[in-house]
């Protein structure tokens, strides 16, 4: 497979996490396994399919007493097949395509924004306006491209028999910045609310009342996986996004998230904060 998914990446990378806490190399991770040196290099790169049984065999070579971790790492060899955004392929970047496969697969998702509403929230008008501002000028099939493909991701918090729980902590600022004018944000707001209502939706406010707090000034979005180890962060920056999933960055980010929480507003007074908005607009 010459061009792994994010997901296959991310496989392969837990492997070969796994045979170096087992202090082997390549090398001595093929003899063990009666193959090659550059068959475990395939599959560390998320080039080649592995079985579930393989996973458990390497994990049982490799010493991993682990068996959440290692069960959860062979369930991810279970589908490999490509999902709606791979029509897609040709007209965005590959960490675009990424951060849909990953928010396919989350057990939860987590966002925090200053000065945007979180994309999984955004209405179309308001997403048209982000993406006509762009720094990068946009071409009119550009942007229809990025558009349909962000309203598409906003699919895993509407999925009828199991949709994905999801938090955001979003910033005053966010929510009294008017987006292409007050139509559109008088749109945005109500949509807020009515996602607000949903049992698996979240939204917490931060006010400007709160002042600094830890985290604040960056957008942070964080992908829960069935175990810890295999949870990711991703950052919305200038250059693109980026994707952590080093165990002390996972740490880092799970703590901030917890601090950015204790200065946010419960979900009803959020909701109360929404209406004041919508009544000043």
């Amino acid at each position: 497979m010459r061009n792994p998914t994010g997901r296959q990446l991310r496989f392969g990378a837990e492997l070969r996490k796994l045979r170096e806490r087992a202090g082997l190399t390549a090398t001595e991770a093929g003899q063990l396994m009666g193959i090659k040196q550059a068959q475990v290099s395939n599959m560390e790169a998320g080039r080649v399919g592995v079985s579930a049984e393989r996973v458990r065999t390497l994990a049982c070579h490799y010493d991993c007493s682990d068996e959440v971790l290692v069960e959860a790492i062979a369930d991810m060899t279970g589908d490999r097949k490509r999902g709606w955004w791979e029509e897609y392929r040709e007209v965005l970047s590959h960490p675009l395509l990424d951060l849909a496969e990953l928010e396919h697969h989350a057990r939860s998702l987590r966002d925090s924004t200053t000065a945007r509403i979180p994309g999984l929230l955004q209405t179309r008008e308001y997403a048209l306006e982000i993406f006509r501002q762009a720094v990068t000028e946009l071409s009119p099939p550009d942007i229809e491209h990025r558009l349909s493909f962000r309203i598409k991701r906003q699919a895993v918090l509407f999925r009828e028999d199991d949709p994905t729980p999801y938090e955001a902590i979003i910033h005053e600022a966010a929510l009294r910045m008017r987006v292409g004018g007050s139509t559109v944000a008088r749109k945005q707001l109500r949509h807020l609310l009515d996602m607000s209502e949903r049992d698996h939706v979240t939204l917490r406010a931060i006010t400007f009342d709160a002042g600094a707090y830890p985290g604040s000034g960056q957008s942070i979005h964080y992908a829960q996986g069935p175990v810890p180890q295999l949870d990711t962060v991703y950052l919305d920056q200038a250059h693109g996004l980026a994707f952590l999933d080093a165990e002390a960055q996972l740490h880092t980010y799970r703590t901030l998230f917890d601090r950015i929480e204790s200065v946010a507003l419960a979900p009803a007074e959020t909701r109360d904060l929404i209406h004041t908005v919508l009544r000043e607009l």
